[in-house]
């Protein structure tokens, strides 16, 4: 027998987006619920328990920005935004609001298959003797708080290593510089942009071969920064 594959929920009011979604995302086996407006989505990930969310902002009743905050009061279910708004300022805030990845329409199915296999690596939970992030080339033993390139030790000041692991455990996704900020300094700081970017300058000079053309800290253009799942 084949195991049915992960449950997505599709908060989307435009029929056409939808039935793209319906397509393409049952084509790779995945199930599918579908919601038109807020309400309909709260309920659906109250009675059927999605593994992943794929949420426009627009909807009829309520903007997405405070569907995701509302959700996020009492579900850690991974959500990724797909809207057609694509300025910094919505994917900033769509960010620091709780979603995990944004996509800005239109977009390919390969990228929206690939953001999706990242959200829900996410949704394993580690094992209680896993102390080693292991991101191919790039591995973090936090025990030992030792970080490796191809097997060449590197050594980080406590605030790059705290970024760098911050980034780690988020592989894939994109981080906002105000949830770095929080992460590593704590609150209070999240005017203090200038700080994240002086150390992902020292972060790349020590862990990049090349930091013009970085293979691992990838910068996400007036948003924040993104780890390269696998290097």
């Amino acid at each position: 027998m084949t195991r049915a594959g992960p449950l997505v929920l599709v908060v989307e009011d435009e029929p056409q987006m939808r039935r793209f979604l319906r397509a393409s995302l049952t084509a790779h086996s995945f199930r599918l619920a579908e919601a038109g407006t807020a309400k309909e989505a709260l309920a659906s990930i109250t009675t059927q328990t999605p593994e992943i969310v794929l949420l426009d902002l627009g909807l009829p009743d309520q903007d997405g920005i405070e569907l995701t905050r509302e959700i996020r009061g009492w579900s850690s279910v991974p959500i990724i935004v797909i809207s057609a708004r694509g300025r910094e300022t919505d994917k900033v805030e769509a960010l620091d609001s709780g979603a995990d990845d944004y996509l800005t329409k239109p977009f390919g199915v390969g990228e929206l298959l690939a953001r999706i296999r990242v959200a829900l690596r996410h949704t394993t939970p580690p094992t209680a003797t896993s102390s080693v992030l292991d991101l191919g080339r790039l591995r973090i033993d936090l025990v030992r708080r030792e970080v490796t390139i191809g097997g060449r030790e590197v050594r980080l000041t406590p605030i790059e290593y705290g970024i760098l692991v911050f980034l780690a455990k988020n592989a894939g996704r994109v981080v906002t510089q105000r949830q770095i900020l929080e992460e590593v300094w704590g609150r209070g700081h999240g005017d203090q942009i200038h700080y994240v970017r002086v150390y992902m300058v020292h972060l790349r000079r020590k862990i990049e071969t090349d930091p013009a053309r970085p293979q691992f800290l990838i910068t996400e253009p007036g948003v924040g920064y993104r780890l390269r799942d696998r290097t």
